[in-house]
């Protein structure tokens, strides 16, 4: 059993959420201890109990200490499943996050997996739904991973009831991913969406984007989505939010996003998610500062050496270097200094043991 301080670095979910994937698809029984020691809310929360639950039921573990508030976790694999499964986080706890913890275990499954997820889609401090879609998928099947992401219904807070559904297609093995050069920008497109709020707010956060946008010499493609009561997608409890991307010629895809809140002008929401972008384009990075947080567990499973290049490292990313070293053998990284930083990753080349190839 491999034991993980839960305090460690970034101190928070990330380390139970990266801690349970890698110790699914190696089959190596984990205790994770001082869970989230240094948060305001020590210990477990409900959308890490979704997370440690999901994966538990894809790898057949038996979980000790899945408690609210628990300090402390025994995570013993036995074997990744494939099937049908539905996961209820009970808050708005992100639906994305319990994602981050289910796709690097799925993709080491027998067969497909079907998950239906039901919380938050749009928080603060976590990926977007359309970002998952828009920015990571895309990014990951370049490793070969394949899955599919659907959203049947926003969620914010504090109601949440969300639902995302995600089929999965398990690969024999992860392929390396090299992005060395940014490349120039072919385009930039985005999603600017509400609920149960004024028609005019989504579209005045699309226009101030695109207007921030075209000043830096850019054209956008937002795609504008207005829900009302009624439509199946619409949200329990109002909320916007917008979602951009960039698409290089030499393949990366660059994202960013904004998440609208009480008393903040639809104007600032929009700029926020352009100059986001912005700064990522002009570091010359590859790959945004929060997909690398999110690719770093797959460099450390594929088979190879993989490249990014990012403009910052943040807590998350690093914190996922260290668990990735301590959790899986022969895994290597360099970071070398720089603007933008380059990550370099020599996988531990894992194999699906269900699959040939």
């Amino acid at each position: 059993m491999i034991e993980i301080d839960g305090s460690m670095l970034e101190g928070g979910g990330q380390i139970l959420r990266m801690t349970v994937a890698l110790s699914a698809v190696t089959g190596v029984p984990v205790r994770i201890y001082n869970i989230r020691a240094k948060r305001e809310n020590p210990g477990l929360r409900a959308q890490h109990m979704t997370a440690i639950r999901a994966v538990a039921s894809l790898a057949d573990a038996e979980v000790k200490g899945l408690a609210l508030g628990s300090m402390e976790l025994t995570f013993r694999p036995r074997a990744i499943k494939s099937g049908n499964f539905r996961f209820d986080v009970g808050t708005a706890g992100s639906t994305t996050l319990v994602l981050q913890s289910l796709l690097p275990a799925a993709a080491f499954a027998p067969s497909r997996v079907n998950v239906e997820i039901v919380g938050g889609t749009d928080n603060p401090l976590a990926p977007p739904v359309d970002y998952v879609i828009h920015v990571l998928k895309p990014v990951v099947a370049k490793m070969g991973y394949n899955f599919e992401v659907n959203l049947l219904r926003r969620g914010f807070y504090p109601k949440g009831g969300g639902i995302v559904r995600t089929t999965t297609v398990p690969v024999p093995k992860l392929a390396p991913i090299r992005l060395e050069a940014q490349g120039e920008v072919k385009t930039v497109k985005g999603i600017s969406y509400s609920s149960r709020l004024p028609d005019h707010i989504a579209k005045r956060m699309a226009d101030s984007a695109s207007k921030l946008l075209r000043r830096a010499g850019l054209e956008a493609n937002i795609e504008v989505e207005v829900l009302q009561p009624g439509h199946s997608k619409c949200a329990l409890n109002p909320g916007c939010g917008i979602v951009l991307w960039a698409e290089t010629t030499s393949g990366t895809v660059l994202g960013s996003d904004s998440l609208g809140e009480v008393g903040k002008p639809a104007e600032k929401v929009g700029e926020e998610a352009a100059k986001k972008l912005l700064e990522e384009i002009e570091s010359g990075a590859t790959v945004d500062r929060h997909l690398s947080d999110q690719l770093i567990v797959y460099m450390a499973l594929a088979e190879g050496e993989s490249v990014i290049k990012v403009s910052e490292l943040t807590m998350h990313a690093l914190t996922c270097i260290e668990l990735s070293k301590k959790l899986l053998h022969q895994v290597s990284f360099e970071v070398v200094e720089g603007r933008p930083k380059t990550v370099v990753c020599r996988g531990a080349g894992l194999k699906n043991k269900f699959l040939k190839g």
